[in-house]
């Protein structure tokens, strides 16, 4: 699969492709293209465009249109009367890491609870490995989505827990994604099991020096067993005195302070959201701005629900309803991680959403393209305009109404990442 630079880069940059096609590109015959056109009050939510085509010059998307007008271009590129959509935006992954806890699973299925404790086996057999192991695994993942229609997914540490091998894990990370995720405050590790306060200061202060050269944001698991919330506090303001942005694992063993707290700071997302209070509904209800057609992208904490979490965990679904009629921005993301929801299939989760969290088709498809580039406030992604980035997939099916009406079938005929066709899957 070509587009994935075997080189360090600073997050915040845009990757490009190693290889790119010269000249244009048009995709027509498009029988069902969804947009994401952002208020353009066009073919609902999704901005559906009928028969139709896009022009896609370096790496951009420079038209859209009716195919009965399409211009001229190098190459073509013909979708058979199937359906088009924006790739899929993953704005929650774990991807870095060794080993895998498949006999945890299998307990879980046979009766255990999910507690989070299994955390430390994966921080364990990550320390232990190799560079070059570690990047194996997070370019077979990487791969493994983008063949499923992912065109933009962030990543994040969280399994080093030492200085180095946070550095380490971000400095890996950031070769195959522009957005990364500083979580050193994933679990206390056993070192420090005692000494909670102290881990803290470490976290806030070499760990943080450390890994900020290699991250965009920074993320703390705000929960019981893992950090409370004044621990989450103190972690996060110094990620953002140093530039970095806010994410938060919030409310998904239980109530907490989680949503509360990444509102307050003006966090991007919250992510889980499983077990919310009438108040952290109305919070996040309260700050939305719909300013995602603006050039400062958008400003509103986003919820990131993650349902493959859920089936792994056989815990309760988030009420994603709830959400969406309080008039909340919701997103979809994998959580893509060996212990809790070791899929990397956007697909799966809009089926699972739809099925289990009371989404229609359209919304979940919206959450799960243009709801995580909201989430990373970007406006470059997740959707199919003029000047957006020519990421997309071809089904295998007229509607986007198949990702969900289909579920467990390989629909993605071909994906362009940056308007580069990668390997059919």
């Amino acid at each position: 699969m070509t587009g994935f630079p075997e080189r360090p880069v600073r997050p915040g940059d845009r990757l490009r492709p190693a290889v790119r096609n010269s000249g244009s590109l048009l995709v027509d015959n498009i029988g069902e293209l969804v947009t994401n056109s952002f208020g353009a009050g066009e073919g609902g939510p999704l901005g559906i465009r009928r028969n139709a085509a896009l022009l896609v010059e370096d790496g951009v998307v420079a038209w859209v249109g009716s195919a009965r007008d399409t211009p001229a271009a190098d190459r073509r590129i013909d979708a058979e009367g199937a359906a088009v959509l924006p790739g899929f935006v993953d704005s929650h992954a774990h991807l870095v890491f060794a080993g895998d806890r498949a006999a945890e699973f299998a307990a879980r299925m046979a009766g255990e609870p999910y507690t989070g404790g299994g955390i430390r086996t994966t921080v364990g057999a990550t320390r232990a490995a190799a560079d070059d192991e570690l990047r194996a695994t997070v370019r077979r993942l990487r791969t493994e989505a983008m063949r499923q229609g992912t065109t933009t997914i962030e990543i994040k540490s969280g399994y080093g827990l030492t200085v180095a091998d946070e550095a380490r894990s971000l400095r890996i990370a950031a070769e195959f994604s522009e957005d990364t995720t500083f979580l050193g405050a994933h679990v206390v590790p056993a070192e420090y099991a005692n000494r909670p306060d102290d881990y803290v200061s470490m976290v806030c202060g070499p760990m943080l020096a450390a890994a900020a050269p290699y991250a965009r944001w920074i993320d703390v698991f705000c929960e019981r067993g893992a950090f409370d919330v004044d621990h989450a506090r103190a972690i996060l303001a110094c990620g953002q005195a140093v530039g970095l942005g806010v994410r938060v694992h919030a409310n998904q063993l239980g109530p907490g302070p989680g949503v509360q707290l990444g509102v307050e700071l003006g966090a991007a997302s919250v992510d889980h959201c499983t077990h919310l209070s009438d108040a952290d509904v109305e919070a996040l209800a309260a700050q939305r701005v719909d300013c995602m057609c603006t050039e400062g992208g958008h400003t509103a904490t986003v919820a990131t629900l993650l349902p493959g979490a859920e089936f792994s965990t056989r815990s309760p679904y988030p009420d994603a309803r709830r959400l969406l009629d309080a008039g909340v921005t919701v997103a979809l993301a994998t959580d893509c991680n060996p212990g809790s929801s070791y899929t990397s299939s956007m697909p799966f989760c809009v089926a699972l959403a739809v099925r289990e969290m009371r989404m229609t088709p359209a919304e979940a498809v919206w959450a799960a393209t243009a709801g995580g580039a909201a989430a990373l406030r970007r406006t470059d992604v997740g959707r199919l305009t003029r000047g957006a980035r020519a990421d997309l997939m071809i089904l295998d099916a007229p509607s986007h109404l198949h990702l969900a009406y289909r579920p467990g079938v390989p629909l993605i005929r071909q994906v362009l990442h940056n308007g580069v066709p990668q390997c059919r899957p």
